[in-house]
């Protein structure tokens, strides 16, 4: 018999709509479990019980009086949300304690979408400092676990989102990736992620107290136990901003394949710019035979015409100048005497990420203008392939690992490997804009979770998802952690 918990927020409607339940008895449910699995998970970290109680029973009055074809594809769902999106009365802090007391008085536009699609958001989830670790922990809310292993890493920034989606404590998520933040949690807890293309889901709202530009590289999107909630997800926050809206609209396109048998997919199961382990490789075989043995086209050797290692080395330069444009005044203080302080000779990686931070407008016009030609490159590609699949992160979920960045290594098969090295999957599709899924491969073996990457075309989100919800159907599911049953 499905637990409750771990149905998909789509079923979770389905329910809802079919009188099993009500939205209230469904919110109280999971704030039931909440109050029994969070202490050791610390996922959610603050939570708006009296205002979710009012919008749950104003979505059960909605219920009795209107159509279910009329309601949002998740009305009445209860849904925690990142803690670096704007929420009404709660607070945005992302982490840092420059920001602890700041309570945001109006909501993103992320989570205003998400209310019209019918969420019911009654709760925050943890990150990292300022959002930039593949661990999650701060000093204002402590360290969030994996509930696979509660000595484990959750992943990050959005930890906390991917840990109430495997535990059961929530209905579906939200968060946010610039360096593989939406993909590496999911991949670490077991669950479903998407990395929208650039742009098409708005951040406004997602950011720093008082920033409203949106950043190059970062995107918002959705975390689930289903690709269809991805999907449905995706659909209820992609379309302009009101300031763009006068002259665009939403038009994706529909993917023109509707089984595994028609797919032409270039594979990138491994490399020696940043080594995963046979555990992380062996899944992502394990997806391409699904494909294989449908009947799919697989090519280990086609690859876009650009140097991969070029390529990941202008996505470090911009994302580090990113990162520090973020930085709060003392910090970007600190980090410029540490600068001052480099020989020209020092040419270390950690050098190297310095300077990247304070990048001219000059070095970072030519970083972009590289990476366009990266864009070009991919579209290319994409005229001839479907889709890229690779692994998302080296290993699956590590040890906590506090220590400073520069002291922190990954275990690869024996062999310790530099933490940011693992940069170079995700970056694949953050540097060019290109969408992202990460599928659980549970059914292919016991252990920890891992998750594997589909990549694809600039706005081709939909065919993306299309191909996680394909190779949902043939068993790449998610599957809860032990220990948390009703």
């Amino acid at each position: 018999m499905t637990i409750l918990a771990f149905e998909s927020g789509l079923q979770l409607a389905e329910r809802l709509k079919q009188g099993d339940l009500s939205a209230l008895e469904l919110l109280d449910y999971f704030l039931d479990r909440v109050h029994r699995f969070n202490p050791q998970l610390n996922a959610i970290i603050e939570i708006q019980e009296e205002e979710a109680r009012a919008c749950a029973i104003a979505a059960d009055t909605a219920l009795a009086a209107q159509p279910s074809q009329a309601l949002g594809p998740f009305h009445g769902v209860p849904m925690t949300i990142k803690e670096s999106f704007d929420v009404t009365g709660m607070h945005t802090t992302r982490g840092n304690l420059a920001f602890k007391d700041h309570i945001a008085s109006t909501d993103a536009l992320a989570v205003s979408r998400l209310r019209q699609a019918g969420a019911n958001i009654f709760g925050k989830t943890n990150v990292p400092l300022d959002l930039a670790d593949f661990q999650s922990y701060n000093a204002i809310y402590g360290t969030t676990n994996n509930p696979w292993d509660l000595k484990r890493a959750a992943g990050g920034s959005s930890g906390g989102s991917a840990v109430a989606m495997a535990a059961g404590l929530s209905g579906i998520e939200n968060g946010s990736d610039i360096g593989g933040s939406i993909r590496n949690p999911a991949h670490y807890c077991g669950v479903f992620g998407h990395k929208p293309t650039w742009g098409l889901l708005p951040p406004r709202g997602h950011a720093a107290p008082g920033v409203l530009a949106q950043s190059d590289l970062a995107v918002i999107g959705p975390l689930a136990r289903s690709a269809s909630d991805l999907e449905a997800l995706l659909l209820a926050e992609a379309g302009p901003d009101e300031i763009m809206a006068g002259g665009y609209r939403l038009d994706l396109a529909q993917p023109k394949f509707s089984s595994l048998k028609e797919l032409r997919v270039a594979a990138m199961v491994n490399s020696p710019l940043a080594p995963v382990s046979q555990a992380c490789e062996s899944r992502v075989e394990g997806v391409l035979e699904i494909i294989r043995g449908a009947g799919g086209q697989i090519n280990y050797e086609a690859r876009p015409d650009f140097d991969m290692g070029e390529g990941h080395e202008v996505y470090q330069n911009l994302l580090w100048a990113v990162m520090a444009s973020r930085s709060d005044d003392a910090t970007y203080a600190q980090l410029s005497e540490e600068v001052s302080a480099l020989t020209p000779e020092d040419r270390s990686p950690r050098a190297q990420n310095l300077r990247a931070r304070f990048a001219t407008y000059r070095d970072y016009s030519t970083a972009n203008e590289s990476r366009t030609h990266q864009r070009w490159a991919w579209h290319k590609f994409f005229q001839e392939y479907d889709l890229m699949i690779t692994p998302i992160m080296a290993t699956p979920a590590f040890l906590h690992d506090h220590q400073p960045f520069g002291q922190r290594s990954v275990d690869v098969d024996g062999a310790p490997r530099p933490y940011f090295e693992q940069l170079f999957w995700a970056g694949l599709a953050i540097n060019s804009y290109l969408p992202a899924t990460i599928v659980p491969t549970g059914a292919l073996g016991d252990g920890l979770p891992i998750g594997v990457q589909i990549i694809g075309p600039e706005f081709g989100d939909l065919k993306v998802l299309q191909a996680a919800k394909l190779l949902e159907r043939e068993g790449m599911i998610f599957i809860p952690p032990p220990g948390y049953e009703d």
